[in-house]
């Protein structure tokens, strides 16, 4: 039994690596942006009803991301 897609499905993955055309490359990056504006809620729900699982997700997300080589990524948000 495959596990699914997180994000990202194999065929996307594979599109934003470089392997297909271009146009499913774009498809899939509005595909991956409006997946972001859902996750924006999901976010907002585990805040109020699971915050250990929001916990999980910011743990996974912001703290174990790499910038594509192993290296921590440097943040560029502002305060």
């Amino acid at each position: 039994m495959t596990e699914g897609r997180a994000l990202l499905t194999e065929r996307e993955r594979e599109a934003l690596a470089g392997d297909g055309s271009d146009s499913y490359r774009y498809k899939t990056r509005t595909y991956f942006r409006s997946r972001l504006e859902q996750l924006e809620t999901d976010v907002a729900l585990l805040a109020e009803h699971d915050p250990e699982l929001l916990d999980d997700l910011r743990e996974v997300v912001c703290e174990d991301a790499t910038d594509g080589d192993g290296r921590e990524a440097t943040d560029t948000t502002t305060e």
